[in-house]
């Protein structure tokens, strides 16, 4: 008959490529390496506005953390480092928004290792009053990288760069 379930220590049966012999293992050793979690992850805002200053690449210091599942997001430096052993593909989203972003561009980058490749995820040419950017990327990266978001503007003078902006990023499984 067919199960619905097994404990960890129960012995499962299976065939062999050919199909001609019967194996056995138990849950535990059957599941291991299979599917995932999507971690390391983390989710982090802003506990306070950011003023970015005109025509200066500034790097989006997010320091409040929702989560962070391997200690690997640092609220300090806005820096997300790949923890040893966890090197592989990652998704990162951001979104900027803004008190007052009457700019004539906005540029929202995740940089890899502070000057090295960068993936612009969001551009735009006019800004409005409380406007906001936002986007995604996918990226390779091995232990030890770490990635921020930069925001670029050039507006004449300062932009804020409000609480309600976010950045977060897991490891994607099974890629």
């Amino acid at each position: 008959t067919a199960e619905t379930s097994a404990a960890d220590a129960d012995t499962i049966l299976i065939h062999d490529d050919s199909a001609s012999a019967l194996r056995k293992m138990t849950r535990s050793n059957f599941l291991s390496g299979v599917g995932g979690d999507n971690t390391p992850a983390f989710s982090a805002t802003l506990s306070g506005n950011q003023s970015c200053n005109d025509s200066t690449q500034s790097v989006i210091v997010f320091n409040s953390e929702h989560y962070d599942t391997d200690s690997a997001y640092d609220t300090s430096t806005g820096r997300f480092t790949v923890p040893s052993g966890e090197g592989g593909k990652y998704f990162f989203a951001a979104s900027l928004r803004f008190n007052s972003a009457t700019s004539n561009r906005n540029a929202l980058d995740i940089v890899i290792n502070g000057s090295g490749s960068t993936q612009q995820v969001a551009f735009e040419s006019t800004g409005a009053q409380y406007s906001s950017i936002g986007g995604a990327v996918a990226m390779n990266l091995s232990a030890g990288d770490y990635v921020q978001c930069q925001y670029y503007q050039t507006s004449g003078g300062a932009i804020e760069v409000r609480t309600d902006s976010h950045f977060s990023g897991f490891k994607l499984i099974g890629v």
